[in-house]
């Protein structure tokens, strides 16, 4: 690919990518990691694709696939640092855990519905994310997560009925 086909290519595909990344990983500059490494390797992949339906397929697969991995590794490093953190004082805990102020103002519907996603647990809101938004079915997910599909229904359900609590 040239230079000019591959920066068409980014700005044909960026922004989704970075979508599916950054509602599973949660984390804006891991998101644009795991997007531009989706584009890096089907750049420099020599696989040929008969339609672009099998490149936005290929794509979305590859970067679910990024971001999985990326989420574990987080978890791996999160859970290694809370074995060796030093305690923190009850004044720092009170503060990380309080919810950012909302001075009075309702959210509109897609901010409230986005803020009670991203308040979910970690395993309900990368189901709820998959199914909901990415439209994967559960075999898909299994596939990509490892996790059984009865698993991951018990995931979807309990992840549903613990976000319409929330907008309640």
């Amino acid at each position: 690919m040239t230079r000019q086909e591959i920066t068409q290519f980014y700005q044909e595909h960026h922004g989704r990518l970075y979508n599916i990344a950054l509602r599973i990983l949660h984390d804006s500059g891991e998101a644009e990691e795991a997007m531009q490494d989706t584009i890096l390797k089907y750049v420099s992949a020599e696989q040929q694709f008969d339609s672009a339906a099998q490149i936005s397929a290929w794509l979305a697969r590859t970067c679910i696939h990024d971001a999985i991995d990326r989420l574990r590794k987080r978890q791996r490093r999160d859970a290694f640092l809370e074995d060796y953190a030093l305690e923190e004082s009850p004044d720092v805990l009170r503060q990380t855990q309080e919810p950012p102020a909302n001075d009075g103002k309702a959210l509109p519907d897609i901010g409230r519905i986005k803020a009670a996603m991203d308040a979910l647990p970690e395993p309900y809101r990368l189901v709820l994310n998959l199914v909901l938004i990415e439209g994967l079915d559960y075999a898909e997910i299994a596939a990509y997560t490892g996790q059984k599909e009865t698993t991951l229904r018990s995931l979807y359900s309990r992840g549903r009925n613990k976000l319409v609590e929330l907008l309640k």
